[in-house]
């Protein structure tokens, strides 16, 4: 499911909407086609009920790879321009957001297998009672670590500027308020290049930034 819109605040831009790896997958479809073969093999051996192997592998699914599957559905880590967000679940819901300015440190993992199929894990820095945030399986970590940097420079030069207005300074020109269009737009072409986002993620954040959306 695509992030929600409608938890932005007031002008704030969602720039990243990730859902994991689907690495994350692999465990989970091993063990439906393991679970799917020793069941139909037990069902020609032992015989029974007809419902009876149905019914097991029912059950068998339900306790593992169903709820891996929902998880996967339901997860999104958002990057916008004042937080990074990671929401989970659907009946029961988990989230957490690290404001920009609260981002000390931004850190990537990645095994050979990792780098292979382009996943890795995200380690993140805060000035908050939790330290440090790991998120696993996020595609392509090294891009998400930059887009994370950029936008929290940029939301420096937004505050720098705010506190500028406030106490009616004058002197050199103050930063943009915001990166222009033309250059949003070529940073998501270029995480679009790097496989970060989709084509349909690519236009649903260009038409956002064009005002289409």
């Amino acid at each position: 499911m695509p992030f929600p819109k409608n938890l932005l605040i007031e002008g704030e831009n969602l720039i990243l909407d990730l859902r994991p790896h689907p690495i994350q997958l692999a465990l989970p479809t091993l063990y439906t086609i393991l679970v799917t073969v020793a069941a139909g093999f037990l069902a020609s051996w032992l015989g029974g009920p007809w419902w009876l192997w149905p019914a097991i592998w029912i059950v068998a699914m339900l306790i593992y790879p169903v709820p891996r599957l929902i998880r996967w559905l339901t997860s999104n880590f958002a990057v916008t321009s004042e937080r990074v967000i990671h929401r989970q679940g659907w009946i029961a819901k988990r989230s957490m957001e690290i404001p920009l300015e609260a981002i000390n440190d931004v850190r990537f993992e990645q095994g050979i297998f990792d780098r292979i199929v382009g996943a890795g894990t995200l380690l993140i820095s805060s000035a908050s009672e939790f330290g440090t945030n790991s998120f696993d399986d996020i595609r392509h970590p090294e891009e998400v670590q930059k887009t994370i940097y950029h936008q929290g420079e940029m939301n420096k030069k937004r505050m720098y500027q705010g506190d500028g207005a406030a106490r009616g300074q004058s002197g050199p020109s103050m930063p943009p308020a915001a990166p222009s269009a033309t250059t949003e737009l070529e940073r998501l072409a270029k995480l679009r290049a790097d496989g970060v986002l989709t084509e349909a993620e690519f236009q649903a954040q260009k038409a956002k930034i064009l005002g289409q959306s």
